[in-house]
């Protein structure tokens, strides 16, 4: 024998029905013996509540709905039952429905709603829908009988939530069954007291129905239908990679329901588990998916977490102080109060000092539960020996689940390392001897975000979601996204890594989706987004967005976005930038930056703030972390200067040569900007600053190459004038390092702690003697490095190396978080 069950979604409307109903006829056709349970149609529990309690304020109003009720099934049953079936089975609903007319009409008369009357008002949802279908399934030729479980399932009087008469009803189903060998189609949630009072089971009572007839008919298996693929590693509406979990214990079970999994409910499990009756968790839409399969099997095999699960509305009170050390009955008096107030307890830890006891409670009973706690300790307040009761609120318990936790170490340390790495606080922590559960309480806001990352620990391993907020989508930026675009497939394949760009800025507009911007069409998205640029709105998006292995990356070079970075940061957001005003501004805000993300266990990263694509600050740290000693950093580090001195040769003019470094887009609209040596000044600081000396702006020292004249110039036309004439100063500055067989070169240069910015001279034994283009090229002198110094050199600017810095710097943010 097996026992099915089918919920209040799977019988919700006619076509739902005929659904299941060739589910049943496949197992009929097989010959299999088996026995329906089902709900009352979707939202039809909702409504009879809703009629009684409108009837119950005098209100006529709730004969609309009564009518609305009627129709429903009244239509399903002539959707689903063909003549002349039909014919006889609509008077018997009419005659029912009548009785339900004449009770609400009762209420309305007593202005009462009563909970015995509400089961019975209740009862017809269920009673309408197992006899609606038994008689579709008979049209079917299916054999069926309709059982009204008030036959077989006998309780106590507690209207609402009756307790079974568990040996009187077992033995009532044995009886009936035997005389009855038709398909039994059972009405679900409902019982029957003495005298016949009509009673119901509480939530979860059709799942309890289902399996108080597996246990009384010592089924083979009990099946629970349901719109979901079974039971899944965590709440898909709030996890969207959830999965199914193939098999669980009963145990496993019970955890996951006690924390918020929906699809069962810990009632329903009791009488099975028991008789240790398997429960198959199953889709009405997907029939011929597995499912999830509940027994009392356990596997050391298995994965050591099997699912990951929250309550998301919860308060923690504290009781705590001196008078709580070393004296016995403490946690007694504090549970037995709770409990004569009738307050359930959600969680509950106590540190071994025994100087408090913490525990979580719903809500909307903390201010009964505190209150309670003030009596009972009213005492030890006075005496001051207690501390006042505090209550937390605005919080939220996640918990990973798994009978295999207590086989493998370090599961504890995963748990903790990916809410770190996300910011996630723990407000408190508690797990039980068995181990099968770990539970952390946790900011309300940070819910969502916390199961997102422990999903992604403990079942995606493999795979790391990193989250972009990418402002600036000019050269850098655009060929950024093209770089994602194009490298996407190999990351996830080979390094487990999937980036989703969800927010997007330009000048103009903005855009965000938590699922993924599509990276083909973003240009044409912005274009036509309604959200007007806003930086502190997207910021404040970002941080509401809340998204696990977030990183925040910056391809301006504006001046107000780092005034942003510290609140970033400090909402545990990685930051990725090309942008050198925040490394190169006031040494203590640069200092504060660091501190910030180091305590928050993220990533302030710029490596191409010097450099481009180049590896100048990392080597640079590496050779600090590694213990080596900083003599003497060189730097061509201006690419347009680079390109202009390498440029720069006996037959030609130096106006010329910074004109077509204009022209070619080496140097900024004004070239001024790259000739006074500021952008440097900029670059060799942030060096400086790495290298462990904390340089300010003023402590930079600039040999200006241009002639004041130049630097006043009104105009930049007016600047290139200025520049002509001064032609032949540069030029005698080349032929006289020409004559010593050397070349010009403007180098940033920090020596022993000092650093200068001006153009010098270097022969073919220099490094820079043979550099070309626009090529930047750093000189590391150091104590390892020190006949031959370490030398880095590349292009060291450019959109496509530039964007490729980054990119590289977001894979080692995702590196680092995983």
């Amino acid at each position: 024998m097996k026992v099915l069950k089918f919920g209040g979604s799977s019988v919700a409307t006619p076509e739902r029905i005929e659904g299941l109903i060739e589910i049943l006829k496949e197992y009929y056709t097989k010959g299999e013996k088996f026995t329906v349970v089902f709900s009352a149609f979707g939202g039809v529990t909702d409504s009879l509540i809703e009629m009684s309690k409108i009837a119950a304020k005098g209100k006529e109003d709730y004969l609309e709905l009564l009518e609305v009720f009627k129709k429903r099934h009244t239509d399903a049953a002539k959707a689903l039952i063909a003549a002349p079936t039909i014919d006889r089975i609509l008077p018997l609903l009419e005659e029912n429905h009548e009785v339900l007319r004449n009770l609400l009409y009762g209420i309305f008369l007593l202005r009462e709603a009563s909970p015995r009357t509400m089961d019975y008002v209740l009862s017809f949802g269920e009673r309408n829908s197992a006899f609606i279908i038994a008689h579709a399934m008979e049209s079917r030729g299916i054999k069926a009988n309709y059982l009204d479980a008030r036959d077989v399932i006998t309780t106590d009087k507690k209207f609402g939530a009756a307790n079974v008469d568990i040996e009187t009803t077992y033995r009532n189903i044995r009886e009936y069954y035997n005389a009855h060998p038709e398909i039994q189609v059972a009405t679900g949630f409902i019982a029957t007291a003495k005298g016949g009072l009509t009673t119901t089971l509480g939530r979860g009572g059709s799942d309890y129905t289902a399996s108080l007839l597996a246990a009384g008919l010592d089924a083979q298996h009990v099946e629970i239908w349901t719109d979901v693929d079974g039971v899944l590693t965590c709440d898909p509406r709030k996890v969207k990679r959830a999965f199914t979990i193939p098999t669980m214990t009963y145990a496993e079970a019970m955890e996951m329901s006690h924390f918020g999994a929906k699809v069962i409910y810990p009632p329903t499990l009791q009488p099975a588990l028991k008789k240790r009756i398997p429960i198959y968790i199953k889709n009405t839409f997907n029939p011929s998916f597995e499912g999830t399969f509940i027994s009392d099997k356990h596997d050391p095999s298995e994965r050591a977490v099997k699912g990951i699960s929250s309550i998301g509305k919860i308060a923690l009170l504290t009781l705590s102080g001196s008078g709580l050390f070393g004296v016995p009955g403490i946690a007694g008096r504090l549970f037995n109060t709770l409990a004569q107030a009738g307050i359930n307890i959600i969680l509950i830890t106590q540190g071994s000092s025994e100087n408090s006891i913490s525990f979580a409670v719903k809500p909307e009973v903390a201010r009964n539960a505190k209150k309670a706690v003030e009596k009972a300790f009213e005492y030890e307040l006075q005496m001051g020996v207690v501390n006042p009761i505090k209550v937390e609120d605005k919080l939220s318990v996640v918990a990973i689940i798994g009978q295999n936790m207590r086989y493998q170490p370090g599961i504890a340390a995963r748990m903790f390392g990916a809410l770190g790495q996300n910011g996630i606080n723990a407000v408190a922590i508690a797990q039980g001897s068995s181990e099968l559960n770990i539970s952390v309480v946790i900011p309300r806001d940070d819910e969502t975000k916390a199961l997102n990352a422990l999903h992604e620990a403990y079942f995606l391993s493999d795979t790391r979601e990193l989250h972009l907020f990418i402002v600036g989508v000019g050269l850098i930026g655009g060929t950024l996204l093209s770089q994602i675009k194009q490298q996407a497939a190999y990351l996830k394949k080979h390094k487990g890594l999937e980036i989703k760009v969800v927010g997007l800025s330009n000048s103009k507009r903005m855009i965000f989706n938590a699922d993924g911007i599509d990276l083909d069409g973003w240009k044409e998205e912005l274009i036509v987004a309604k959200d007007t640029a806003d930086l502190p709105i997207f910021i404040g998006r970002m941080k509401e967005m809340n998204l696990p292995n977030s990183i925040f990356v910056d391809n301006t070079a504006s001046s107000s976005i780092p005034n942003y970075y510290e609140t970033i940061l400090d909402s545990s957001i990685s930051i990725s930038t090309p942008n050198k005003i925040a490394a190169s501004s006031a040494y203590l805000q640069y200092q504060r930056l660091k501190t910030i993300a180091q305590k928050r266990g993220i990533q302030f990263l710029y490596e191409t703030n010097v450099g481009a694509g180049l590896p100048v600050i990392s080597t640079l740290n590496d050779l600090m972390n590694s213990g080596d000693e900083i003599l003497k950093i060189e730097g061509v580090i201006s690419g347009s200067l680079s390109f202009i001195f390498n440029s720069f040769q006996a037959d030609t003019k130096f106006s010329d040569i910074v004109k077509a470094a204009q022209k070619q887009g080496y140097t900024e609209p004004d070239p001024r900007d790259d000739l006074s040596g500021h952008d440097m000044r900029r670059k060799i600081i942030i060096l400086a600053r790495e290298a462990g000396f904390p340089l300010e702006e003023n402590d930079v020292t600039i040999n200006s190459i241009l002639p004041e004249a130049a630097v006043q110039a009104a105009s930049v036309d007016d600047f290139f004038q200025v520049l002509e004439q001064s032609n032949e100063h540069f030029e005698t500055l080349r032929a006289q390092a020409a004559e010593e067989d050397k070349v010009l070169r403007m180098v940033a240069k920090l020596d022993n702690g000092k650093a200068t910015i001006g153009l010098e001279r270097f022969d073919s034994n220099h490094p820079f003697y043979n550099l070309s283009g626009s090529d930047n090229m750093i000189v590391f002198t150091t104590k390892r490095y020190q006949t031959r110094p370490l030398v880095v050199q590349g292009p060291g600017a450019g959109a496509e190396v530039t964007a490729a810095g980054v990119f590289a710097e977001i894979i080692t943010i995702g590196s680092y978080l995983s």
